[in-house]
């Protein structure tokens, strides 16, 4: 009975040993093999033999690309703007034991890292720049993180920026800014256009003036080849002036003849003269 014992512990110590020696890595990982507390080895994908008691597997490391969502965070232009900002950053371990040995947490300090990063870049930029420059805001993170994190055995494959937008407080500033310049461009535009009316008035009276000093001319050249017509036609120096005074005369009184005011009385230009002769005609 005690022989069986012995049998079965010795069965279970030799299964157990061989359990300890024999490890089996999955695709798409690595492990890291530490002898009595030092790092010894990596394990590659497949079947792998440690020495049992004596090897021990301290980590287990994946290959495959990994996403690190990087927090949004605010960010202060070259302008004194304040924006929002977050990335995406893919990854890749190259060497697990670099990974693990190299840095605390691996995943903590990338993510870190592209933050600080990415502030630096923003930070020599201006709010417009800043907004329409992805491409190059993401290859100079890129490359900036590509150099430290390489030390870590990790390679960047790519990084993205998610979202850059002004903050509710700067875009609350931004759009009352636009609405002020749109104002102000109306009312540089009403301006503009009611001084150009002005304009357009004022050379119209001026037009106008013109044209009725030309009119007068020409009037004034009429009487005065009138008077000379007339004073041709009669010898006295004196009537051809009164005839066309008193043709312009009796012309004002028909057209005040015409006017519908009811109230208007016409007297002659020499009243008393005109009382003179109906008296003396009366004789």
């Amino acid at each position: 009975m005690a022989g069986i014992v012995v049998v079965v512990i010795f069965a279970v110590l030799v299964i157990t040993t061989i359990s300890m020696g024999v490890r089996m890595v999955p695709q798409g990982s690595k492990w890291v093999v530490q002898r009595f507390g030092k790092y010894s080895k990596t394990l590659s994908p497949g079947l792998n033999i440690i020495i049992p008691y004596i090897d021990a597997v301290a980590h287990k490391v994946t290959t495959k690309d990994q996403v690190l969502d990087i927090q949004s965070q605010e960010v202060i232009t070259m302008d004194n703007a304040v924006i929002l900002a977050n990335a995406v950053a893919f990854i890749n371990v190259i060497s697990p034991e670099k990974a693990v040995y190299g840095v605390e947490s691996y995943h903590l300090a990338i993510q870190n890292l592209v933050q600080t990063s990415l502030r630096s870049i923003i930070g020599e930029m201006a709010l417009d720049s800043a907004l329409s420059s992805r491409d190059m805001i993401k290859a100079k993170l890129k490359a900036a993180i590509s150099d430290d994190i390489s030390d870590w055995g990790i390679t960047m494959k790519t990084v993205e920026i998610q979202d850059i937008k002004p903050s509710p407080t700067m875009q609350k500033a931004m759009e009352e800014q636009a609405a002020a310049e749109r104002e102000r461009r109306a009312t540089v535009t009403r301006a503009g256009g009611e001084k150009e009316a002005r304009v357009l008035e004022a050379e119209g009276r001026l037009e106008a003036s013109k044209r009725d000093a030309q009119a007068q001319v020409v009037l004034a050249e009429a009487t005065q080849v009138a008077i000379n017509k007339v004073t041709e036609a009669i010898t006295d120096q004196e009537l051809p002036a009164m005839y066309l005074l008193g043709e312009k005369y009796i012309n004002s009184i028909e057209k005040m003849a015409l006017s519908n005011n009811a109230k208007t009385l016409l007297l002659p230009a020499d009243l008393p003269a005109a009382l003179r002769g109906l008296l003396g005609g009366g004789r």
